[in-house]
């Protein structure tokens, strides 16, 4: 099973997220324009959810993807995988967090899997077990990473800026949006690496 490369995850998803920064925001603002109307919601819902999905084509998206009539013809396989996932990482919480985080990144590319493959819930959650194996604690440091490179450039400028209210609001904003932007990034390339490059495999 193909190893991640670290620095080069890391190089690369911020790359891909600074050039669709903008048009993730529009997605946003879309899904919440709509997340009032019934039905459409569950699907532009899901779509907001499984964005890595669209990211992992390397180009720029589309805010619009989310109305795509893919996200609300597979809801209920959707439900059912979250509540599958979902009952598996709270059992494996029980038994001291550890094994919860593990399953957590075992079955992280399942919801992506189901809708860009013609599988189940339970085939989709077995092949992200499989395709993540090996890989597991180089995701979770990859994230890490990212959340201490964040949080330092944070601190950094809140020390530098802290008096000035308005442009120290305005720059935590912008590291906010870049770090939503990187860490679905970050999954787009999990994506891609990890299950893209063996979708033979997948069909």
């Amino acid at each position: 099973m193909k190893k991640l490369d670290i620095l080069e995850v890391l190089k690369e998803s911020l790359s891909l997220a600074l050039k669709n920064i903008l048009s993730l925001i529009g997605a946003v603002l879309l899904w919440i324009i709509t997340i009032w109307i019934p039905y459409i919601n569950v699907g532009t819902t899901i779509a907001i959810m499984t964005i890595p999905l669209e990211l992992s084509k390397g180009q720029i998206i589309n805010p619009t993807f989310i109305f795509d009539a893919k996200y609300r013809k597979r809801m209920g396989e959707v439900f059912i995988l979250w509540a599958l996932i979902y009952a598996a990482v709270i059992a494996g919480t029980l038994f001291l967090f550890i094994p919860g985080i593990v399953i957590s990144f075992a079955f992280s590319m399942a919801i992506y899997i189901l809708l860009d493959h013609n599988v189940n819930p339970l085939q989709a959650i077995k092949l992200s077990n499989d395709y993540t194996y090996g890989n597991k604690w180089r995701m979770f440091f990859i994230g890490l990473l990212v959340g201490l490179t964040i949080g330092v450039i944070s601190g950094v400028l809140t020390f530098i800026l802290g008096r000035f209210i308005i442009v120290n609001a305005i720059i935590t904003m912008i590291l906010m949006l870049v770090s939503m932007s990187w860490s679905l990034s970050i999954n787009a390339i999990f994506y891609r690496e990890l299950v893209s490059a063996n979708a033979v495999a997948v069909e």
